[in-house]
């Protein structure tokens, strides 16, 4: 083991930061608005958790959407902090089920029911391309997979595209990306 040097600091001012190569707009690279697994570990929740466990989980650490996967480490679908919401859970309860033994099963939406953009469209792909073909989507997030390593290999988030276009919808409103297409169709005709 060795000893690194120590060095003082009080002659520093400035702070790195990340360069900004050109500003994003509709017609950017869709890899700019992609978060990658490779780069980004991806956030699981395992799939025989308490949703009342789940849901302060999310909320505590201010994350809306976790990727399922069971005792073995696959994929088995995705849950957002929306469908924990406690008005879901009131239905369950209403429905005869205690509030401590529901699952998060019960409120996630499994692989069957998902779509995903291959990775390798991604890659030849716009931001608009993006919107257009999620226009109809009421769903915040879209998989990719990699068809080639058979892997989800990362996720588009509505809040990621609304943030880096400077789009004036409320993030925290939760906007699915139908919300962005009308929002953008709204500055067209504007224009």
């Amino acid at each position: 083991m060795k000893t690194l040097s120590l060095h003082g600091v009080d002659k520093i001012d400035l702070l790195a930061q990340p360069e900004v190569s050109e500003h994003i707009n509709l017609f950017s690279a869709a890899t700019s608005v992609f978060t990658d697994f490779k780069l980004l570990k991806p956030l699981v929740i395992k799939l025989n958790t308490a949703a009342v466990d789940v849901e302060h989980l999310m909320k505590q650490s201010h994350v809306r959407l976790k990727i399922v996967i069971d005792e073995r480490g696959h994929f088995m679908g995705l849950v957002s902090l929306q469908m924990l919401h406690s008005q879901e859970m009131q239905k369950h309860v209403a429905q005869g089920f205690p509030r401590e033994q529901l699952l998060l099963s019960d409120f996630m939406l499994p692989k069957s029911a998902l779509k995903a953009i291959h990775f390798e469209d991604l890659l030849n792909a716009r931001i608009s391309d993006v919107v257009e073909t999620l226009k109809r989507s009421q769903h915040q997030h879209c998989l990719v997979v990699d068809n080639k390593l058979n892997v989800i290999r990362g996720l588009i988030s509505a809040n990621d595209i609304v943030r880096k276009l400077k789009l004036s919808i409320d993030v925290n409103q939760n906007p699915s990306f139908m919300e962005i297409f009308d929002s953008i169709e709204k500055v067209k005709l504007a224009s």
